[in-house]
């Protein structure tokens, strides 16, 4: 049974959470992928910039929705949200626009959980980390090369 260790890329892009946004953006475009992850100083999985983290910085501010209830008002909003919103279209820096915590794998998962995993939480890439610290990456990609080797 073929494990992530067999199929990822040991040799990852990533960024530090204070690369600026503009040359992150351009490193994702020139590479042809669709994220990557976001280490710290000791090399500790701290996030995840994804295209989709980027695009966010091009939508409109969602207004909060506030609804009066017996004179009272009620936000159907999270203020919360609205923040973490805020936060990344104004975003000059990746710490800003990241997703903190991201799902990451081990390098001894199935590729059938992996899949499983991308299918169900709708992931592009996932980062894969042993012992607390960033071994490699697999995407979609990785997998279906799986397909067209025989493998």
């Amino acid at each position: 049974m073929l494990k992530v260790k067999d199929i990822m890329s040991k040799q990852v892009i990533t960024f530090s959470p204070d690369t600026e946004i503009a040359h992150a953006a351009k490193l994702l475009l020139e590479k042809r992928i669709n994220g990557a992850p976001v280490v710290d100083e000791a090399g500790s999985l701290v996030g995840i910039l994804c295209q989709s983290d980027l695009v966010t910085q091009q939508k409109s501010l969602p207004l909060p929705s506030i609804f009066t209830f017996l004179d009272g008002f009620i936000r159907i909003t999270s203020i919360k949200q609205l923040d973490r919103d805020i936060q990344k279209i104004a975003a000059i820096i990746v710490a800003h626009a990241m997703t903190p915590d991201p799902f990451s794998v081990r390098s001894d998962t199935s590729i059938e959980d992996v899949a499983n995993l991308m299918v169900e939480k709708s992931f592009h890439t996932l980062p894969v980390v042993d012992d607390g610290k960033l071994v490699g990456i697999v995407g979609k990609a990785d997998i279906l090369k799986t397909l067209t080797s025989g493998s």
